[in-house]
């Protein structure tokens, strides 16, 4: 059994291990009990020798022939991002996002259940959404303290971003997965993933148009882009 790595592992790696979680998963599901590295970027979308590199900073190299033990391998992608145990989370705004990231049940099947669900409009605060009883903002201090939660949510819209995650900030929370079109500022020890939507799909329509044919340069350049 390899040991643990005790290796900094790069960015680029952490975010590939969830997709390489999920991949394993579904392996383990349909009952395969070993894979390649090969498969893995198949499934993945990406090439294998990444998969390998990526792999080796968890201190697994596969075997020739073989390949990864699939069990082995969750074991150890689990408990490098930490999955092996709950991480309660807590969502600042009820409204529509809010309530459909509720709804989805993605998050509690994960290990990161939602134990407090908090908006500022008293017209929201009392209301059942699935079965959280939407709270006050003032009540983040005690719920965070309760719960143990580290985890926050920003789900408000951009102007309220930065109040929000200053008040995450100062009740515990520690990092924030930030859904607000505008990215905001946390002191020094405070990790922040920005989720932008629109972002995503303009990379997206990026692809769609460069599949279809080769942008033409245009000989006249807009005004707004000329020099």
């Amino acid at each position: 059994m390899a040991e643990r790595s005790r290796r900094k592992i790069a960015e680029a790696t952490i975010s590939r291990l969830p997709m390489y979680l999920r991949i394993l998963l579904e392996l383990t599901e349909s009952g395969v009990a070993g894979v390649s590295s090969e498969k893995i970027a198949e499934m993945g979308g990406i090439n294998a020798a990444k998969v390998r590199k990526d792999l080796s900073y968890l201190g697994s190299y596969g075997t020739r022939g073989v390949g990864y033990e699939v069990s082995f391998l969750i074991f150890q992608i689990q408990r490098e991002l930490g999955v092996d145990h709950e991480w309660p989370v807590v969502i600042v705004g009820a409204g529509n996002l809010g309530q459909a990231l509720i709804g989805s049940g993605g998050f509690g099947r994960r290990s990161y259940p939602i134990v407090g669900l908090v908006d500022i409009d008293e017209a929201k605060v009392g209301s059942l959404i699935g079965s959280l009883r939407v709270g006050h903002i003032d009540e983040l201090p005690n719920l965070i303290a309760s719960q143990q939660v580290a985890i926050g949510v920003v789900a408000v819209p951009g102007e309220a971003a930065q109040m929000v995650a200053d008040r995450l900030i100062s009740a515990g929370v520690t990092s924030i997965l930030n859904f607000a079109p505008i990215p905001v500022s946390v002191p020094a020890g405070i990790s922040v993933r920005q989720v932008d939507l629109a972002c995503e799909l303009q990379i997206l329509s990026f692809h769609e148009q460069h599949k279809k044919k080769v942008v033409p340069w245009p000989q006249v350049l807009p005004k707004s882009v000329s020099a």
